[in-house]
């Protein structure tokens, strides 16, 4: 009818977003930590895990550890050919205003060398390639470095291909028991759980959940607070 308005349905974006690589920009470090490493008066993580201070920087972590991939959690989900959920790295989430529906999107990142450095970091915006990105930037932040070793009775070859002992995490309702296995059994665990245990440079591992491990955030979390734990009788 004439004078009446027409309403548009919006389409909800469910396409997969993987990290976008831009050019490298100068940087200008802003806090006292990054100028001191900017100068090269910090060569390595490790001054900085001794000192205790914190990075407020990810080009602090890009410039002392150039070799850092990074990996993608499956936490959404869209519509499958077949019927079911097919699972995508982005979470798309919708809020009613007067002016109509609006979307973000969110999206888990981890992060690591695979030589016992891994972090994890949530990031969310408007756009998907913007909620990648700064997960990526936010699991930088929150790196940290893990203990390994053979603490599996049936290996004993003392290298570091798995963990030194049984070490548990939690987060929400999901718990996680990790524990030595080893070598040549690999990483006994989800597909999405195998991403920051490869990422930490984990080979070995029996892993146990407990809870609502389909929360995959809770999941990747307590796995990393787990392996945080790594170090709780280091002297």
């Amino acid at each position: 009818m004439p004078g009446e308005k027409e309403e548009k349905e919006e389409e909800i974006p469910t396409e997969e977003v993987q990290p976008e690589v831009k050019p490298a920009k100068e940087w200008v470090p802003k806090t006292s930590l990054g100028k001191e490493v900017a100068e090269g008066k910090i060569k390595s993580l490790d001054e900085i895990f001794e000192s205790g201070r914190r990075i407020l920087e990810p080009e602090i972590v890009d410039k002392l550890v150039p070799n850092l991939k990074s990996e993608l959690i499956l936490i959404g989900g869209r519509a499958g050919k077949g019927g079911g959920i097919e699972r995508i790295p982005i979470r798309i989430t919708a809020t009613m205003h007067k002016s109509g529906r609006r979307f973000r999107a969110s999206a888990f990142a981890v992060v690591g060398n695979e030589d016992g450095i891994v972090g994890i970091g949530k990031g969310s915006s408007v756009e998907p390639r913007d909620a990648v990105e700064k997960a990526i930037k936010k699991a930088k932040l929150n790196i940290i470095k893990i203990k390994r070793g053979c603490g599996s009775w049936e290996c004993g070859c003392k290298e570091e291909h798995s963990i030194p002992y049984k070490v548990e995490g939690k987060c929400g309702s999901v718990r996680v028991i990790l524990l030595p296995a080893p070598n040549g059994v690999g990483l006994v665990a989800s597909d999405e759980a195998k991403k920051i245990l490869r990422l930490a440079g984990i080979k070995d591992v029996w892993m146990k959940t407990f809870g609502n491990t389909k929360m995959r955030i809770n999941l990747i979390t307590a796995i990393f607070n787990a392996l945080k734990k790594l170090y709780i009788y280091e002297r």
